[in-house]
């Protein structure tokens, strides 16, 4: 039974619904040191919030540990790189706190513009101080929204709704579609900032989007405008926006997140009049909590119980309605890479892998994952999987390309894949028939249709009358039954190739025999899985 270690406290929903699953649960937050290591080790996935930090040293010997879910959007604490090298998926929860996020960023800008914390804090000293609190009504404003993901669309909804006019920022996000949901999209944020009068920030942190916004964009805004901050502290420079708003240039900011959080208690933002801070509270609602414990509950039984993959950092996603037919290809994928790893002779340098029909439709970059796993899995001693195939595979300076062909050839659907070394090339194509069936239908210029698993002997030879009675004889006295024989010719009497499928491994005096008959020019025995049998990276 896959074991689930929650290494973080886990909304009661969530805790639940991995036991009703049938799951192991260790649920023990709050680990440290070897305890934490041995916790990790000891499972199958793992349920993380932002307490735990997940780090490339921590992932050193993850033991069977094949997935990290963040109960979260952030995986900033979460060490990518690493955990995709040991060939460990790891997923967020986008979904579970996108509302309570997005009311905490309206939330904050209305504070922000009303002085509503100033305020509170002076009648509680006894005051009252009307002239002093003198705020801006949003109505009217100019609102820039940097990252146009879930949450901030929500931000650009609701700030909609408060009669502010919207613009965009995001080189990932279609400006028509933005422009049917009322927001204007800006072509970089060097168009956008002197638009503006309020600047909000939602993209996860990144090398690319660390310090986003600097001194050089906070110096084109308005004068007197205001920045917000719900997402990850470091999109925002944090000494750029202290000396922006200690000149006034920036009339005021409101971050719910820091670089270090907590932050110190001397930090200079804690300390200005125009700043409002909360404790990261984007996601501390009662609905957000358990929603997210949820959804990153559900992630991690659909992924352990049924391979299903959703909201990965770092593969791609397939939801379980498109599983069992992904399912399929991945499998062909990878049998095709196993084949190609075989038959390589020398070096291999480059993969290429085309897709034709149905299966261009699919997720492509899953299923060249598989491939590329099954090429290297069997001649690494490290862990190779769907996951980190094509980093090991780039890491040792081999290119793997992929492309796609919608309309269909000979076949509704082909995956084929041509594998170069540096003493030649080399081409296996596979097909599905049916709905369960796999078939190679092509070995380098020979097309044929021969099944896809078990022990496969393939020889090359002179297409002659006899050859094949002359095998058959020679398995027979060594107690090997054929299963299955295909041939594949370009003419008759000229070069072909034939695929047996055998019920057990021939033995090497059968291979010598075979070898030694004048028609045939060369012999290799190829083992790929049994009909059906999927790795154990893919559940």
């Amino acid at each position: 039974m896959p074991r689930v270690f929650l290494s973080d406290k886990l909304g009661a929903g969530g805790v639940e619904l991995l036991k009703a699953s049938g799951l192991d649960i260790d649920n023990r937050p709050g680990l440290k040191d070897a305890a934490l290591v041995e916790a990790l080790q000891a499972a199958d996935g793992m349920i993380v919030r932002s307490e735990t930090k997940v780090t490339a040293a921590l992932l050193e010997n993850p033991g069977k540990l094949r997935a990290i879910v963040r109960a979260g959007v952030g995986v900033d604490n979460i060490d990518i790189s690493a955990a995709t090298r040991k060939g460990i998926v790891v997923m967020n929860t986008p979904g579970g706190n996108t509302i309570s996020t997005a009311e905490q960023t309206i939330t904050l800008m209305m504070t922000l513009a009303r002085h509503t914390a100033a305020a509170d804090a002076s009648m509680k000293q006894g005051k009252w101080e009307r002239s002093k609190f003198v705020g801006t009504q949003l109505a009217g404003k100019t609102l820039g929204v940097v990252g146009l993901g879930r949450i901030g669309r929500e931000v650009a909804r609701r700030a909609a709704g408060l009669d502010m006019k919207i613009i965009g920022f995001d080189p990932f996000f279609s400006p028509d579609f933005a422009e049917k949901m009322g927001i204007e999209t800006a072509p970089d944020l060097a168009s956008m900032l002197p638009r503006i009068d309020f600047l909000t920030v939602h993209t996860p942190l990144s090398p690319e989007t660390t310090n986003l916004i600097g001194a050089t964009q906070l110096a084109m805004m308005k004068k007197g405008s205001r920045v917000l901050n719900c997402a990850r502290g470091g999109i925002i420079n944090e000494d750029a926006l202290v000396e922006a708003l200690k000149s006034g240039h920036i009339a005021g900011a409101a971050l719910d997140v820091f670089v270090q959080e907590p932050p110190p208690a001397d930090h200079s933002l804690l300390k200005l009049a125009n700043v409002v801070v909360t404790p990261h509270l984007g996601a501390s609602t009662t609905e957000a909590q358990e929603s997210v414990a949820l959804e990153a509950a559900q992630l991690l039984i659909d992924y352990l119980t049924k391979g299903a993959v959703q909201f990965a950092v770092n593969m791609a996603a397939v939801d379980r309605a498109e599983l069992e037919e992904v399912r399929l290809y991945v499998d062909m994928a990878r049998r095709l890479g196993l084949l190609q790893a075989q038959m390589a002779q020398g070096s291999i340098k480059r993969a290429q892998l085309t897709y034709r029909g149905d299966v261009a439709r699919r997720s492509t970059k899953l299923i060249t994952g598989a491939f590329a796993a099954g090429l290297l899995e069997s001649h690494l001693a490290q862990n190779v999987n769907i996951v980190n195939a094509e980093l090991i595979a780039r890491e040792r300076g081999i290119e793997i390309i992929q492309q796609s062909v919608s309309h269909r050839g000979d076949f509704s659907t082909l995956i084929q894949t041509e594998v170069t070394t540096d003493k030649k090339s080399y081409i296996a194509s596979g097909t599905l028939f049916g709905n369960q069936f796999l078939r190679l239908v092509q070995l380098g210029q020979y097309h044929l249709d021969a099944y896809m698993d078990g022990i496969m002997l393939l020889f090359t030879h002179c297409d002659v009358p006899g050859l094949i009675g002359f095998i058959g004889t020679i398995f027979g006295k060594h107690n090997v039954n054929i299963a299955q024989m295909t041939v594949g010719r370009a003419q008759p009497g000229g070069e072909a190739i034939a695929v047996l499928n055998l019920d057990s491994y021939p033995p090497e005096a059968a291979l010598q025999e075979v070898r030694a008959h004048d028609k045939v020019s060369s012999v290799s025995v190829v083992k790929l899985p049994k009909a059906g049998e999927m790795p154990v990276w893919f559940g």
